[in-house]
């Protein structure tokens, strides 16, 4: 036995110095996230070797959402923007937004976000009005309804869901549900059934593939987007469940926020359902009637700025962070941050000390129970830096928060699926909406300060007395950041 053991360990040291390799020479890793993996392969080499394969390796990561079809189709509204903004010409932007043209043109050339500017966008701060708004657009559907969440779980809101969609799809309406395979794991192989009986079709992100074992947590797709007939959208932070109504008994009240937006932002939040629709199922609904109309044939007298950004493991560039950090870059009176997940990396940690030292209003909301208990005592354990630069922290304490939104000085926000932490920067595929309009961001920022007065201040003062337990569990949490 003592020599089987001994053979173990000296092929696991040979292991370990492999994968040691690959990390340092062959993937590009952020030098914190590098060091992260050698220590746990290092001091945990057995559950170590296990971790790197179910949440480290790079497998799958590269050319994963590449479709011609949409590129040529979007190329000429793209460079006819780009053309306009350096020329001065740029659509219909006021004086108080010619100062985020630059903010346009990155979004451009970063990943194609095309800037519309001919919206409307109604906000949901609550799941049942979000849900109940939902349901009444999809009962007005005429030719397709495109649905994708991260999670939908076999329940009361589902089911209500369902009801419709079986009837839209008994009219001759396409619906297409796209799913990630690790959130909807709850769901059965006969609810999936049931629903192609219904007519219903649907599609899976990164199938497990050992049935309900997913051995592969990175990578998933967090996105939540609804799409009618091209001229309605949802996003937002909403999943599909019973705790998002409020009905789960440790989470108790969910707040969260959801946009619906009407205008031609929807042909990009529809371009972004097909494109992960179509790697999922290696269709083309591009070559779909629904699809070839010119993304400017939309008339409309609404005035809400909007760009749709994604972001994922398959994009070289981090464009929701980047955009988190243009916002706070930028920022010249206040800046309101929510998110579940806050673990910041080290650009938009030092741009939000960087902030509040120059004597901008920085404020961060957090739940105040843990829904992932790791990340959440990571997210306590970056509060002391940045407490001491003079950011303000807030625990949200009806509920669970839920919101994933940036919001500056009264004139543009950011909202959408991707929190504010390492994961949805590097290993998730999100979405967000960033809208460049004073009305819909004062509405934003007057629901953070009702949600204030709900909250408890974290100030420098508690946080100094918390206890060692707490520290112990901080600074744990904050070695695996990287990894969160």
């Amino acid at each position: 036995m003592l020599d089987v053991f001994r053979w173990i360990m000296t092929h696991l040291v040979i292991v370990n110095v492999f994968l040691s390799i690959i990390i340092v020479f062959f993937e590009r890793r952020d030098p914190r996230n590098v060091w992260t993996w050698l220590l746990v392969l290092y001091f945990i080499p057995i559950l170590g070797f296990l971790c790197y394969f179910v949440i480290g390796a790079d497998f799958h990561k590269s050319k994963m959402f590449r479709t011609k079809e949409l590129e040529d189709r979007m190329s000429n509204v793209i460079r006819l923007q780009e053309t306009k903004i350096v020329n001065n010409e740029f659509l219909n932007l006021s004086e108080d937004y010619k100062k985020y043209k630059e903010l346009v043109l990155y979004n451009l050339e970063s990943s194609g976000a095309v800037y519309t500017d001919n919206n409307d966008v109604d906000i949901y701060f609550d799941g049942i009005t979000k849900f109940e708004k939902l349901a009444a657009e999809l009962e007005k559907a005429k030719d397709f309804i495109h649905i994708q969440y991260y999670i939908i779980k076999p329940d009361e809101v589902f089911e209500k869901i369902e009801k419709v969609l079986a009837r839209k799809a008994a009219e001759g309406v396409e619906v297409r549900i796209l799913y990630d395979s690790m959130g909807c794991r709850y769901m059965k192989r006969r609810d999936w059934k049931r629903l192609h009986e219904e007519g219903i079709q649907t599609a899976e992100f990164f199938p497990a593939k050992l049935k309900k074992l997913h051995l592969r947590i990175n990578y998933r797709n967090h996105r939540k987007i609804v799409v009618i007939d091209g001229k309605v959208g949802f996003v937002g932070g909403f999943n599909v469940g019973r705790e998002y109504i409020g009905k789960d008994e440790y989470f108790k009240y969910w707040r969260d926020t959801h946009l619906k937006i009407e205008g031609r932002a929807v042909s990009s939040l529809n371009s972004r359902f097909v494109l992960d629709w179509n790697y999922a199922t290696k269709q083309n609904l591009f070559q779909n009637k629904y699809f070839s109309e010119e993304m400017n044939s939309f008339e409309s007298k609404m005035n809400t700025g909007i760009q749709i950004i994604s972001d994922g493991p398959d994009e070289k560039i981090l464009n929701v962070r980047n955009n988190y950090l243009w916002l706070i870059n930028n920022a010249k009176d206040h800046i309101y941050i929510q998110s579940p997940y806050f673990i910041p990396d080290d650009a938009i940690l030092t741009a939000l000390q960087v902030a509040a030292m120059s004597g901008i209003d920085v404020r961060v909301m957090i739940p105040c129970k843990p829904d992932h208990p790791f990340v959440y005592w990571a997210s306590y354990s970056y509060m002391n830096d940045l407490l001491e630069a003079g950011v303000r922290f807030y625990t949200y304490q009806p509920g669970f928060l839920h919101v994933k939104g940036v919001m500056t000085d009264g004139k543009i926000c950011s909202f959408g699926t991707a929190n504010m932490d390492i994961r949805s920067f590097q290993l998730n595929f999100e979405v967000n909406a960033v809208i460049y309009h004073s009305d819909t961001t004062v509405k934003m920022e007057e629901q953070f300060m009702k949600d204030l007065e709900v909250s408890s201040e974290i100030t420098l003062y508690d946080y100094a007395r918390r206890s060692y337990i707490i520290r112990i569990k901080e600074q744990v949490s904050r070695l695996l950041s990287p990894l969160l």
